[in-house]
């Protein structure tokens, strides 16, 4: 069993609070877990069609925001950037120009530069992604397309074919740098620019 805990601290309590799940069924289950957050959030959001957006939050033109979507407070959205959710964004999130974000949960201050993709994924704090890192989720040049994770030694199937990565606190993602799916990285990591990450092969 991964603990979510080993990866982010303090995570944020409504979304994990007695599901017990692995990182990969919280991103299959994330549509209801958001819709039953949507119903415990504040006055300070702005709520219409299932998205909820905090009064502090500054989108640029040209964004669009598409399924059910968390924007906490302090994030910034740049311009022609696509969420398609479900997605959550925590406080102080930095989403770039041109990127795409598809249900994920992006947590406290980590920054998104630009042109990046990341899909069916769980981003802790502080971690940035340089210009144009992705973050796989589906298997398009393999013939079986189920996706297995790396822990401790152990291959755990996923039983799914869209799962990104897990990326713990305070990591580091380098321009172009391309994150496989199933790719799970321990707090602090560093990702070269260019450098592919396949844990699995």
């Amino acid at each position: 069993m991964i603990d979510l805990k080993q990866y982010i601290e303090n995570p944020e309590v409504a979304l994990w609070q007695n599901n017990h799940l692995q990182p990969w069924e919280v991103i299959d289950n994330l549509e209801n877990i958001l819709l039953k957050h949507l119903k415990t959030l504040g006055s300070g959001y702005e709520i219409e069609n299932n998205v909820a957006i905090h009064k502090t939050v500054t989108i640029e033109q040209g964004v669009t925001l598409k399924g059910t979507i968390i924007i906490s407070k302090n994030s910034f959205i740049g311009a022609h950037a696509y969420l398609r959710g479900p997605v959550f964004l925590g406080n102080s999130v930095k989403i770039g120009p041109g990127s795409e974000i598809k249900q994920s949960i992006i947590l406290d201050h980590t920054a998104i530069a630009h042109f990046n993709y990341i899909g069916n994924s769980i981003l802790g704090k502080s971690i940035n992604f340089e210009a144009g890192s992705l973050c796989a989720n589906h298997y398009n040049e393999r013939k079986e397309k189920q996706i297995s994770v790396k822990y401790k030694n152990q291959i755990i199937d996923t039983k799914t074919e869209k799962f990104g990565s897990l990326v713990g606190d305070n990591s580091k993602i380098g321009a172009n740098a391309v994150l496989s799916p199933g790719t799970i990285l321990e707090k602090n990591s560093i990702v070269k620019r260019l450098e592919l990450i396949e844990q699995i092969k």
